[in-house]
């Protein structure tokens, strides 16, 4: 599977996600649709209402529920691809990545520590070990359960995961922890790239995603070989409040 392939296969699946024509992420334009929830899209929960912003790089396309898209349409008119994404009702970017299978690097251990791999139902027993949100569901009735878990060991102690979940069945995403003892070693970039290889050895493709301000995490994308591919609005809120503005308000105090 080269990039070419991988990319394609990207499209088809956010025109999935977002219920648009894969020719909608090429053109200048910013694109509406109506939000579906069609069959082989990526099991991800959905607010409600439910608004997402996509661009991989060109144009805008915008996937909203029947009841907002004509109140969103009139927002966004002329803006820039820029404005839109800090529209105020989003909040949060999320940058995904792929890989760039000439860039992949297979690892079988990384200098002091050894690597194990379990899959499937063999991952349920790491759930007992704490530290590893990012790399694990932690549920095994998820929806997009976890199918891949790439283990860094040290004296026979896990001190790293990659895991990868099945959020379709044509891609699978890659999450990564690493004990805070154990970071800045490389073995990060180590586990993303064997992981991907192991992926796109089973016919789906790889993909990472990270905060836009998660700088770390956009650097062990970029080391493990991935490459920045598309970006979404995070949430959204209409109420002009952020998620987060009554526990912001409990230790600010502004007088006017």
């Amino acid at each position: 599977m080269n990039k070419k392939m991988m990319m394609d296969i990207v499209k088809k699946q956010l025109a999935l996600d977002m219920n648009c024509l894969v020719s909608d992420f090429d053109g200048d334009e910013t694109r509406y649709c109506e939000a579906r929830l069609n069959e082989g899209r990526r099991l991800f929960d959905r607010q409600e209402p439910f608004l997402e912003v996509v661009t991989m790089g060109k144009s805008v396309v915008v996937s909203a529920d029947k009841a907002i898209i004509d109140y969103i349409k009139p927002a966004l008119q002329s803006k820039s691809r820029d404005d839109i994404f800090n529209a105020p009702f989003l909040y949060g970017q999320s940058i995904y990545y792929i890989p760039d299978p000439k860039k992949l690097k297979r690892y079988k251990s990384h200098r002091k520590f050894d690597f194990i791999e379990k899959r499937n139902a063999e991952i349920h027993e790491l759930y007992k070990l704490s530290g590893f949100e990012n790399a694990l569901m932690y549920n095994p009735n998820h929806p997009r359960p976890d199918v891949i878990a790439l283990c860094a060991l040290h004296n026979d102690v896990i001190v790293a995961i990659a895991g990868a979940s099945a959020d379709s069945e044509a891609m699978w995403q890659i999450g990564i922890d690493v004990l805070p003892k154990y970071r800045n070693l490389g073995l990060a970039t180590a586990l993303v790239s064997d992981l991907a290889i192991k992926i796109i050895e089973e016919g789906r493709v790889p993909y990472y995603g990270t905060a836009s301000s998660n700088i770390a995490s956009q650097a062990v994308a970029f080391k493990s070989g991935f490459i920045p591919t598309w970006m979404c609005s995070y949430k959204n809120v209409f109420d002009g409040t952020t998620p987060y503005e009554g526990e912001y308000q409990k230790h600010v105090i502004i007088n006017k």
